[in-house]
């Protein structure tokens, strides 16, 4: 018995006809009247009686015909539930997912306006965490997706897409005298005010060990946890910073510059997710709207 046989039912019983049944299905008068002969043969029931070409219902008919059409409707929800799902419509209640702090202003709302208009049904649950809080709520599964910088070992059963990267870069306000170097090294920013995130991080120790290896002793003025804080006070005239130039670039709009850092270093960032569970419709969609603004707010000038 298949969703087919059960069509023809239905529409027999509304048409009175194969003729009429398969003009309305799209069907063949034979291939009408193959399906009735499949449907009587695996219910063992005689649906219709022959009268001179007439097709006359029987009441086992009858009786099941209600059962065919609560089938037929629940066929036709699925249907129209699972083209919701893929254009949107709706979804999993919520979908989670864990950013760094600093990519709240103005990441995260230009990454959220397009996908809420493309999935309407979706509710969006945002964290804003450090990279090892993130690593952590991916794990436990309290998030389905989590952007975080590749440094050190994952939790297990996680899995870890690369999907940006930067360069260090020293941020600078407009008009100061470093903005007119090409580059900026440790002795440059000799009693220069430093505004320095990260304390005991290991990209924080690779910049300390930096300075130290130039012999330079670092004026640190303001120790702060965030990029976005750290470029907020160097617009506002408080020193200089240095952070990865992917969170450099967020905050472009700020009266700053960014001139390379020497020694170089690399940062790597990536989206985290569990391992071994396939994302929803609704988070892969998340997922790729993350990795679009991702592009704009890196190649954006």
């Amino acid at each position: 018995m298949n969703i087919k046989q059960l069509e023809v039912l239905r529409t027999l019983l509304a048409t009175g006809s194969t003729i009429a049944t398969a003009k309305a299905m799209g069907l063949s008068q034979s291939g009408v009247s193959r399906l009735l002969a499949q449907l009587e043969s695996d219910l063992a029931l005689t649906l219709f009686a022959r009268d001179k070409g007439r097709l006359i219902p029987t009441p086992e008919a009858t009786i099941l015909a209600r059962d065919a059409e609560n089938v037929l409707l629940a066929v036709d929800r699925m249907s129209g539930h699972a083209e919701d799902l893929r254009n949107g419509a709706s979804g999993p209640e919520t979908v989670r997912i864990g950013l760094p702090s600093s990519m709240w202003e103005n990441f995260a709302p230009a990454m959220l306006l397009d996908y809420i208009a493309a999935f309407p049904g979706v509710r969006i649950e945002t964290f804003f965490e450090t990279t090892t809080a993130i690593n952590k709520l991916v794990e436990e599964r309290t998030i389905d997706l989590g952007f975080l910088r590749m440094e050190g070992e994952v939790g297990p059963g996680i899995v870890v897409d690369k999907v940006a990267s930067g360069q260090s870069v020293c941020v600078i306000p407009k008009g100061h005298p470093l903005a007119e170097l090409e580059e900026v090294t440790p002795k440059h920013l000799r009693n220069v005010p430093l505004i320095l995130i990260g304390r005991q991080r290991p990209n924080r120790m690779a910049l300390d060990q930096a300075f130290k290896r130039a012999g330079v002793k670092q004026l640190v003025k303001i120790e702060t946890h965030t990029n976005s804080s750290a470029c907020s006070y160097v617009a506002h005239g408080l020193g200089v910073t240095i952070i990865s130039s992917f969170y450099a670039n967020l905050y472009r709009h700020l009266p700053v510059v960014h001139r390379p850092f020497v020694p170089r270093s690399t940062q790597e960032f990536g989206l985290a997710r569990a391992g071994g569970v396939p994302l929803s419709i609704a988070a892969q969609a998340l997922s790729d709207a993350l990795k679009k603004q991702i592009l704009l707010s890196q190649n954006s000038e």
